[in-house]
């Protein structure tokens, strides 16, 4: 009881947090990292993290929130029939290798540049959104060699900033005249593959910040963990139902402003 007490602002900011990603995860078919990466970013730093702490702790304490929610958004894709499962075999080990990439960058490099690059993949996600539904760039996936840089990159940048697979992988694939519906639930599957090596390695190979908030272990905040997965899960459906009710178009677009104002932020922080 005590220890709720203590904590409980930041139980209570967590939560709060849950409840976001998973109520727009559901009304406007966005990845939860997209949202919680950012709100974590600067929860953090209002609990006294440096920048630098907050980013990489936002980054993998993300990721791990994938793990389970990618899972259960597999299931209903797959039920479907909308998981492309001989893409997934072409492309998973260089997924992979991606993410080992920038799951090694992450613990690597100065924690400025994954602000920086969030805030620039956070800008232009945001753009495409406001763009809306746009014709193909090309009749179809280019060939092996092709797919296997995009596919590596994918695992590496959407590691490196705590995302799934649908920020990248949807655009993507539908640049590509892919079907938009086997994009979504292909990139499910993809964000499972990305998140999953991606929170282990930062869990058990990250070194702790010395100002880390509580119960953060290696680069993931397990507080926020359990705090936001439950909520993230419980709260979908809700977002789905208040899109059916609302336009959604215009929910997305005002969505994307707002991703837009806090990409910027994000770059500002560095920048200026």
């Amino acid at each position: 009881m005590q220890f709720l007490m203590d904590n409980l602002t930041v139980i209570l900011s967590l939560a709060g947090t849950g409840v976001f990603a998973g109520i727009l995860a559901g009304m406007l078919g966005v990845g939860g990292g997209i949202v919680i990466v950012p709100v974590l970013f600067f929860l953090f730093q209002a609990l006294g993290v440096s920048p630098e702490s907050a980013m990489v702790i936002a980054t993998a304490t993300s990721l791990a929130t994938i793990v389970p929610t990618s899972v259960s958004s597999i299931r209903a894709h797959h039920s479907k029939g909308n998981v492309d499962f001989a893409l997934l075999k072409a492309w998973a080990v260089f997924i992979l290798i991606g993410v080992l990439a920038g799951s090694y960058a992450v613990t690597a490099v100065n924690p400025t540049f994954l602000t920086l690059l969030f805030g620039i993949i956070a800008t232009l996600s945001a753009i495409n959104m406001l763009l809306g539904k746009k014709d193909a760039l090309f009749n179809g996936l280019p060939g092996r060699a092709g797919q296997s840089i995009m596919a590596t990159c994918i695992g590496l940048f959407s590691s490196m900033v705590g995302i799934g697979g649908g920020t990248l992988t949807v655009p993507t694939l539908t640049f590509c005249n892919y079907p938009a519906h086997k994009a979504v639930g292909t990139a499910a599957a993809v964000g499972l593959i990305i998140s999953l090596p991606a929170a282990l390695t930062l869990l058990f190979v990250g070194t702790t910040p010395v100002d880390a908030p509580f119960a953060t272990y290696g680069y993931v905040n397990l507080l926020g963990f359990v705090c936001i997965v439950p909520l993230t899960v419980l709260f979908a459906p809700v977002g789905a139902s208040i899109a059916n009710k609302l336009d959604a178009g215009l929910l997305k677009k005002i969505f994307a402003v707002v991703l837009i104002i806090t990409g910027l932020r994000m770059l500002a922080q560095v920048l200026i």
